[in-house]
Parts: structure tokens; sequence; C-alpha cells
């Protein structure tokens, strides 16, 4: 397999990213617009308006767990470990983030989020596990 199928996954993520930043750019400026909040609100997220406020937190997730996940594709890029099941698997971890955003920045529907979140963990937890075995020889 070409090594670097598994940059299509992270620009994946790095596109969900500026997504969301979009998306707190534009409910910012319609709360503002709304009279609903003042420029100065944002100073911090305690004075920020509902819509806004879960939006800037969805931001703030884009930078927790993706984390683990950017290192363990450079790591498998670096040791030419990227294979079709390290790719499948940063797909599928990137298809929960995209899910996880989705519920988050819509019906933000708890109980739909965490079943996205934990999938999304469970999975990068599966890609480090296969960057062991493949660092071990045993893949």
């Amino acid at each position: 397999m070409n090594q670097t199928a598994i940059f299509w996954p992270i620009l994946s993520q790095v596109l969900l990213v500026y997504i969301v930043y979009v998306v707190l750019g534009l409910r910012r400026r319609q709360a503002v617009q709304a009279g609903e909040a003042r420029v100065n609100q944002f100073k911090t997220r305690a004075a920020e308006p509902e819509l806004s406020v879960t939006a800037a937190n969805n931001t703030i997730n884009q930078f927790e767990l993706p984390v683990l996940f950017y290192a363990a594709c450079l790591a498998l890029y670096v040791t030419d470990g990227a294979s079709f099941v390290s790719v499948g698997l940063a797909w599928l971890f990137v298809a929960t983030r995209y899910a996880h955003a989705w519920v988050h920045l819509t019906a933000n529907r708890v109980r739909f989020r965490s079943l996205a979140f934990i999938l999304g963990w469970l999975v990068l937890g599966l890609l480090w596990i296969w960057f062991t075995l493949h660092l071990a020889g045993a893949v």
C-alpha cells in the first residue's frame, strides 16, 4: 500500500476542524447581529450564548482526542506502517469525529454524542494497538 494513503484521513480531520471554526464564527456573528451577545462577551465562554458556546466547545474537542490520532498516523507513516487495516481504522476514527461534531452542533443529544465519542476512542485505541503490533513485527 502507498504509505501516503494515511494522510487522506488526516486531511479529512483537518477539514472538520476548519468546518467547525466556520460554524463557530457564523454562530458568533449571528448572536451579535441578533442582539443576543456583544463582541466582548466572547472573551470568556462563560458569557457566550448557548448556540455559539456549543460550537466553541466542539472546537476544543477537535484538539483533544484527535491529537493522538495525528500522532498515530504520523508514527505509522514514518515507520512504513500504513496498511489497509491502519488506514481503514484511521478513516473509521474520522467518521466518528464527523458524527460526534454533527450531533454536537445540531441536536446535541448527549446519548448519541457519547456513543460517537466512545466508538472513536475505541477505534483510536485499536489504531495504537495496530501500531504497537507493527513495531513489534507481529503484523
